[in-house]
This record gives structure tokens, C-alpha cells and sequence, in this order.
């Protein structure tokens, strides 16, 4: 989906002098008339000929300014009025009320966003190899420039979560090593991780999975879970080779041993994983892959322990006598029993003091989960920062406009600020003319983004008249609009005034709390409006003419400097809708 900001379409404006149609006595329904009836489009016919058809054409359609300006209203005292005599007519933006900036320079900001199902990676692979293509295709003077791109932090977290299952893997072989002190016993366990989450892959293929952050994270907790099975059933094998057995009989017999250990273990690991499986909402939509990938790595742990490990064992493993057991091994040995016999005496006291041990550990259990923080999505440091700008209900477009570049150039100011896209108008995501969007892009640099939120706030205090509200952008995230706000509080009612007496007394109410921050409402009820009434039975005694004169003296009297349509002002928060009668009053 692609969504533009500031991208202004081409239009012929029409400004009607109220002075000059009231003197002609006309009116702006007459003037709608003539230009709806001058500009068409529709099928003028054809010929069909002996040989050839021919379609007919015409100029029905008006294109310039000029064309415009040279239709004629009326005739009056023998003379044609054309709508220039009474309009000053030009071309401008279709929609003057929106804008958009990057840095400070203007710009059309283009939202692309995926579509459910796709993969964010490619989509951005794809766009920006058609980058080059665009850029030649439009003028010199307009230049495409990338202002933030979300798939950053993915790529990041990928790289660094593909590092972690390597090193988790290396780790894993390492300290079986260290225990096992022998390269062939090292060997056998160690082939059990790849092959098993080799065949994770295969699942994961077949259900539709996809190598994301969650299911790496499963895989790399994986790398702990697969080794364990293989490593219990070479040292049950390795144990029988030390009582004499041949290497094919302690692998038979070793492997049939240990069978129904293995199977309850990894049971009982998958057990742990079903109430992942049934969680619901959000959360459950998001561990449910993470659960089945763990789950499925563990199942084929089991699989190859089972099969492959004692084959492997059959043919690689021998027993050493102690004669010809190396230094290293020896050593090794002598550790791992000093090791083993202050365990011993651990595990004594324990025993001895069951009832304290388990008040210890649930006491501590307790204190950790009092200490320990909570939420929904951890806070991540995306690089990106979100800003809400809000000025008075009664701010001008341009004035709003003004303020919020000079917030611009003051966080631009900031050296960790890489650039900034600024957008104000009514849009998809923007309900109100006092309101605007920022989108901050940090500079490469972890764990800041909270560091210069604060900088940037104290930065645009000093700008009067308008309030910056930021907060990190999170690449997870339950929200469905942009707010000024991390949390939301909806407060609904069927009376309107309800909510325009109470939504302030609770905003106050909620500012004097210390633990809440940048508390702000979306009713829209404080704007001016103003109130024209209309003599009807003037009005209807004076069909021409009168309206216009109304008005005309009506902007003397109140100072406005010209009339245009606008957009109702949204109530924000089921409050009711603010509809001007007359926008552009001066000051």
C-alpha cells in the first residue's frame, strides 16, 4: 500500500470577487452552472464510412487557466461577461491545506507499506532496485532520497541472531568437550545440532514458517535442547564400553537402555511448550511459531539420538584404558571429581534442610518477580523516532505551518539527527489542521533514543504556540494509528456533552499524577466558529445580489480577509463534529 503526504494535485482555482457578481447580479450558483456545463467529457459519436471509422473529438474539455477565464456568463447591454471579469483565475494545488517537507525542503512523502503475508525484505529489495529507474525518469530538479527504512533493524536483529545460534553451537561443542575429552566422543553428540535443525527446516518449509526473529530465537534456545539426548546416550554407551562390552553390543544394548529415559525427556521439555501453544490474541499469535519450532527441533533431537547417535557410536567410539589416556584426559578427570564431590556435599545440605530450601527459593522466586520488569512488547531502539505536534484549535494552516518548521530546524540542530520528514494537513492519518507529523531519523548509534528524545524536547520548548510530543517508533507494536502518546485511553459517550465537561476534568486530573507524562486529549471543541444569520425573507425578496452584499459587508465589519471551504473539524474521541461557517478570518 502507498500512501503520499504533500503531494499536491493540479487544479484551477476560481476566485470570485462578491463585489463584482452582486453588481451583475448574479450568483455562485450561477457561475458552478456555467463551468459544469462547459467542462464535460462524454461520447460525441462517430462516422462509420464505406472503408473507414472515424471518431469525433472536440475541445468540450477545458484545460488552462485561460479557457477558463474566457467563458462567457451572460450578456449584458450588448456584451459578453466573461468569468475573468468577475474571478481572478489560476492555476494552483487542488488542496492548499496540505503539505509535506523533508529536512526543510519541500517534499512529496511516499509511505510504502506491505501488504499481510509479504515479505517486508524483499518488498524493500524490490524498491529500491527500481530507485535508479525512477530517478532518471523525472527532472533534474526532483530528487529521490530514502528517509527511513524499517527493515534495518530487522536485518540487524537477523544478523545478530544467526551470530548468536553460531556461537551458541560453538559453545555447545566446546564444553562437550571439555567434559566428554575426547574428539571422537566430542564428534558423535555434536552432529546431533545441525541434523536436527536441519529437519527443523524441513517443518518449518512445510508449515509455512519463515526465518524470522522468532523463529531464529527457537532455533538458537534450540542448540541447548537438541545436544542434551545425544550426549545422555553416549555416556550410557560409553559406560558399557568401559564394563567390557564391544562397541556394536554397548551401542544395541546402551541405546535400548536409555530409550524410554530419552522419550519421557523430551516429552516433558515439549510439555512445557503447549501453553505457548494456546495463548490467545496478539501474544499467542506470535509465540505460536516460536513454541512449534522449538518443539519440532526437539522431536527430531529425539529422533537422532535414537538412530544416529548409536550407529555413529558403534563405529567411532572406543574405549581408552588408562594407560594410554593422554595428560589433558587424566587431568580432566581429576577436575571434574573435586567438581563432583563439592556437588556431593551441596546436595547433602540441601537434603538435610528441604523446608528452608524451599522457603529460599520461593521467597526468592517472589522477590525477582516483584523486581523484575515488566510489559506487553520490550522498548526497542529502532533508530526512528515519531512525532506528534499539536498547536491551538484555532491555528491558521499557515502559521501552523510556520511553527512547525521552526520545530524542524531546531531539532535538525541536534548532531545525532540524521534527517527529519514533516507533514501538516488533513490526511489518512492526520485528523485536524492543528495538528502535524514528524518522523525523526536517528543517526547509526544503540541505545540512545531516549537520551535524545529528552534533548529534543528541551530543544523546541523555546518554539511558542505549538507542543512536540516523541516517542520511539517500535518495530512491534498493537497500535493502528499514530498518537501523540505511547498508551491510549478511550472515553466514549453517547451524549457529547458529557464528554466535552468531563474529558478536560480527566486530563487534569491525570497531569497531576507523577507517573504519567505527556497526557494530551483528541477533542476537537475549542476552535472559533463563526455564526452568520441569514434574513431569509430578505433573502428571498432579493434573489440576486443580496446574499453577496451580506457578506460583503459582514467581511468589513469582521476583518476577513477571503472565504473558502473547509474541512469539519473532527470531535475527536465520539465527541461531536465542529463545522465552520466561514474560514480565513484575519489575525
Amino acid at each position: 500500500m502507498v500512501t503520499l503526504a504533500g503531494g499536491h494535485q493540479a487544479a484551477i482555482r476560481v476566485r470570485v470577487d462578491p463585489r463584482a457578481l452582486a453588481a451583475h447580479h448574479l450568483t455562485l450558483e450561477d457561475v458552478n452552472t456555467l463551468i459544469s456545463n462547459s467542462n464535460v467529457n462524454t461520447a460525441k459519436g462517430g462516422f462509420d464510412g464505406r472503408y473507414h471509422s472515424i471518431t469525433i473529438d472536440a475541445n468540450d474539455q477545458l484545460r488552462t487557466a485561460a479557457e477558463y477565464g474566457n467563458l462567457i456568463l451572460t450578456y449584458q447591454d450588448g456584451a459578453a461577461l466573461r468569468l475573468k471579469d468577475i474571478a481572478q483565475i489560476e492555476e494552483a494545488e487542488e488542496n492548499t491545506f496540505q503539505s509535506a517537507w523533508a529536512n526543510r525542503n519541500p517534499a512529496i512523502v511516499i509511505s510504502v507499506q506491505r501488504q499481510p503475508g509479504a515479505n517486508v525484505i524483499q518488498v524493500v529489495d524490490n524498491i529500491k532496485a527500481q530507485l535508479p529507474t525512477l530517478q532518471a525518469a523525472l527532472p533534474d530538479g526532483v530528487k529521490i532520497q530514502i528517509l527511513s527504512d524499517r527493515t534495518q533493524t530487522i536485518r540487524a536483529s537477523i544478523s545478530d541472531v544467526q551470530f548468536e545460534l553460531m556461537l551458541s553451537i560453538a559453545l555447545v561443542v566446546m564444553v562437550t568437550f571439555l567434559f566428554l575429552r575426547n574428539i571422537a566422543a566430542t564428534l558423535i553428540p555434536s552432529v546431533a545440532v545441525p541434523l536436527s535443525l536441519v529437519g527443523t527446516f524441513g517443518v518449518m518449509y512445510l508449515a509455512g514458517f519463515s526465518l524470522n526473529n522468532l523463529s531464529l530465537m527457537a532455533l538458537t534456545i534450540a542448540t541447548g535442547f537438541v545436544i542434551d539426548d545425544a550426549i545422555v546416550v553416549v555416556e550410557n554407551i560409553s559406560r558399557r564400553l568401559e564394563e567390557g562390552e564391544t562397541p556394536m553390543q554397548a551401542a544395541l544394548n546402551g541405546s535400548r537402555q536409555i530409550g524410554f529415559t530419552i522419550i519421557s525427556l523430551t516429552f516433558s521439555l515439549i510439555a512445557v511448550l503447549i501453553p505457548l501453544l494456546f495463548m490467545g490474541d496478539v501474544v499467542g499469535r506470535l509465540f505460536r511459531e516460536f513454541a512449534i519450532t522449538l518443539a519440532v527441533s526437539i522431536l527430531v533431537s529425539m529422533l537422532v539420538s535414537l538412530t544416529l547417535t548409536p550407529m555413529l557410536c558403534a563405529y567411532l567410539l572406543r574405549h581408552i584404558p588408562e594407560a594410554e589416556q593422554s595428560r589433558f584426559y587424566r587431568k580432566g578427570g581429576e577436575i571434574f571429581d573435586r567438581l563432583i564431590a563439592g556437588y556431593d556435599r551441596l546436595l547433602i545440605i540441601v537434603l538435610d534442610h528441604q523446608r528452608l530450601t524451599l522457603l529460599a527459593t520461593l521467597a526468592l522466586t517472589a522477590l525477582l518477580y516483584l523486581v523484575v520488569p515488566k510489559g506487553f512488547f520490550p522498548q526497542q531502539d529502532t533508530g526512528l523516532i515519531q512525532g506528534v505536534t499539536v498547536a491551538s484549535q484555532d491555528v491558521s494552516f499557515g502559521e501552523m505551518t510556520r511553527r512547525q518548521q521552526a520545530l524542524v530546524d531546531d531539532i535538525l540542530k541536534n548532531p545525532q539527527v540524521e534527517s527529519v520528514s514533516s507533514t501538516v494537513g488533513i490526511d489518512g492519518n492526520n485528523t485536524s489542521l492543528n495538528s502535524g507529523r514528524l518522523q525523526i531519523n536517528l543517526k547509526p548509534f544503540a541505545d540512545r533514543a531516549d537520551v535524545i528524545i529528552k534533548q529534543l524536547k528541551e530543544a523546541t520548548q523555546q518554539v511558542a504556540g505549538i507542543t512536540l510530543y516523541l516517542q520511539s517508533s517500535q518495530d512491534l507494536t498493537v497500535n493502528d494509528q499514530v498518537t501523540p502518546s505511547q498508551y491510549q485511553f478511550t472515553l466514549d459517550d453517547a451524549d457529547s456533552e458529557n464528554l466535552v465537561n468531563w474529558t478536560p476534568k480527566l486530563i487534569a486530573r491525570l497531569q497531576q499524577e507523577p507517573e504519567f507524562s505527556d497526557v494530551v486529549s483528541n477533542l476537537q471543541d475549542q476552535g472559533q466558529t463563526v455564526y452568520v444569520e441569514l434574513n431569509r425573507d430578505a433573502l428571498r425578496h432579493h434573489r440576486r445580489g443580496c446574499r453577496y452584499r451580506a457578506l460583503q459587508r459582514f467581511r468589513s465589519a469582521a476583518g476577513v480577509d477571503h472565504f473558502h471551504p473547509v474541512q469539519p473539524v473532527p470531535g475527536g474521541a465520539g465527541g461531536p463534529a465542529q463545522v465552520p461557517a466561514i474560514a480565513g478570518l484575519a489575525g
